[in-house]
């Protein structure tokens, strides 16, 4: 059902006229700052699209590509619907926040901001300053898409564990119980005058980035938006109760069940990180809680530890030496920086991965880890621009568990143990038996022999030149045990 649009009307000083600013929290259920404007006389939700995520940084790449820019827009047009059905619209502006927001304050006579926290120094500046230019406004900042508030850890944020073992047990200490509050039925009305602002959303050829074509064989082929978050989250506890498995089947790389697949949904808000333990609390009470079930809790909370750190650590995060400035991560980069982001290595397992990253802007987590460590370790380079092609091109960016795990990865990170050394050839005989995910994703190999699909490279030189795939320099001496595995 649709709601009448009926625009509010100023009262006086004394009554609440608010701007919603979305940002990562693209969604009603289980929205504070939303709750916190229901109350409002006027209610003005917006989302600014910054053009800076769009163009180059000092990596060399885009802070968003393609992919997350398509499910942004999905997630963006699902939104519009869900403020629609509730008698409100989305205001989508394409500019900076701290031009934006204080100018529609002042348009439209409002006194209030309304927001989630930040838990990235960029943006939390960037809030910051938007704060200090809005006059007599008051910008007002609601709990993040956290598991656990700051009052609720047990303890403060500057005595946060250094390893995700202890803040897990503290945590574990004392069992969450998440009642996370359902959007509302009814939003307030518009500013009189903000109905006429309302603009189509850019397609993604007009914001310079081209359509990206479907893939087939893609492991998240669904669509962004809370709508579809709540349904995939109602399929996989409820319907096909695929958690249940999911312990035995986390470390598959092929198809849409193998885990969760929640990450682009909580990356970009449309999906409420409470609102998934409060579901997978639920369904517990009602079907046990099994060792797969208490593994995604354990997942959940690896995502909050990595958030807090962020908050913690700051900046110092995304620097050459992460938290550990005395360690001396690989920082070069050359050719070979180049061959494993284009999937051009001439390690299957690795290469395969990363065609799949720019095919459809999804890996699996057993695939990052490998791909990662196959960069920092056996290619020696600096795992900055690493963690920032994963930043362009993973459609579940986000920023505290990515740089938090490549900085794990780089062992500069939070973690005690040192050299986090994936063995490729070992991972590839292990995950990949059959030689299944190469085959998929590696087409010029589906004609060699299955046996050496993962070790093309013991082909005659002139042989995989044919086929057009690269050689490998050497063949390292700890890939020796795995050569001759029966695939």
């Amino acid at each position: 059902m649709y709601f009448l649009y009926s625009p509010c009307i100023d009262y006086g000083i004394n009554t609440m006229r608010a701007l919603l600013w979305f940002k990562q929290d693209l969604r009603l259920d289980d929205h504070p700052a939303l709750q916190a404007g229901l109350t409002a006389e006027c209610l003005l939700p917006v989302y600014v699209l910054d053009p800076v995520l769009l163009q180059l940084n000092k990596f060399g790449m885009r802070p968003m590509g393609v992919h997350r820019a398509r499910f942004l827009l999905e997630s963006l047009v699902a939104l519009e619907g869900e403020l629609r059905q509730r008698g409100s619209h989305l205001l989508v502006v394409i500019g900076s926040a701290e031009q934006a927001i204080p100018q529609l304050v002042a348009q439209f006579n409002l006194n209030q901001v309304l927001t989630l926290e930040e838990i990235a120094p960029d943006e939390r500046a960037q809030v910051a300053r938007v704060a200090r230019r809005l006059g007599d406004a008051v910008l007002q900042q609601a709990p993040a898409n956290n598991l656990l508030h700051a009052e609720e850890l047990p303890f403060s944020v500057e005595q946060l564990p250094h390893v995700f073992s202890k803040f897990r047990s503290l945590v574990e200490e004392r069992l969450q119980v998440f009642q996370p509050r359902h959007a509302p039925d009814r939003l307030p009305g518009l500013p009189d005058g903000a109905l006429a602002l309302m603009q189509p959303l850019p397609t993604l050829t007009q914001l310079g980035l081209g359509e990206p074509l479907s893939v087939a064989a893609s492991a998240f082929p669904f669509s962004g938006g809370e709508p579809a978050a709540l349904g995939r989250l109602r399929d996989y506890l409820w319907k096909t109760q695929g958690v249940r498995q999911y312990k035995d089947t986390r470390n598959g790389m092929i198809g849409s069940e193998y885990s969760s697949k929640f990450s682009p949904w909580l990356a970009n808000g449309s999906l409420s990180a409470r609102r998934v333990v409060a579901e997978l609390r639920r369904h517990e009470a009602q079907f046990k809680r099994n060792d797969s079930t208490h593994w995604l809790w354990v997942e959940m909370l690896w995502r909050d530890f990595f958030r807090w750190t962020l908050i913690r650590h700051g900046s110092a995060l995304f620097k050459a030496g992460g938290l550990k400035a005395t360690e001396r991560a690989p920082q070069q980069l050359d050719q070979r920086f180049q061959d494993w982001s284009r999937g051009r290595t001439g390690m299957p397992l690795v290469d395969a991965n990363m065609r799949e990253l720019a095919a459809t802007g999804f890996m699996s987590n057993r695939g990052r880890q490998v791909v990662a460590s196959y960069l920092i370790n056996d290619l020696q380079q600096d795992w900055r621009h690493g963690a920032a092609w994963f930043e362009e091109h993973l459609i579940d960016y986000d920023p505290a568990s990515n740089w938090g795990n490549w900085a794990y990865l780089a062992g500069v990170g939070n973690d005690p143990r040192h050299n986090r050394v994936f063995n490729a050839l070992r991972q590839a005989r292990e995950y990949d038996p059959d030689a299944q995910y190469v085959s998929l994703w590696l087409p010029e190999l589906r004609d060699v022999p299955q046996a050496l699909r993962h070790t093309p490279f013991l082909l005659a030189g002139g042989h995989l030149r044919s086929l057009g795939y690269p050689q490998l320099d050497s063949i390292p001496e700890s890939w020796k045990p795995y050569l001759h595995a029966v695939a």
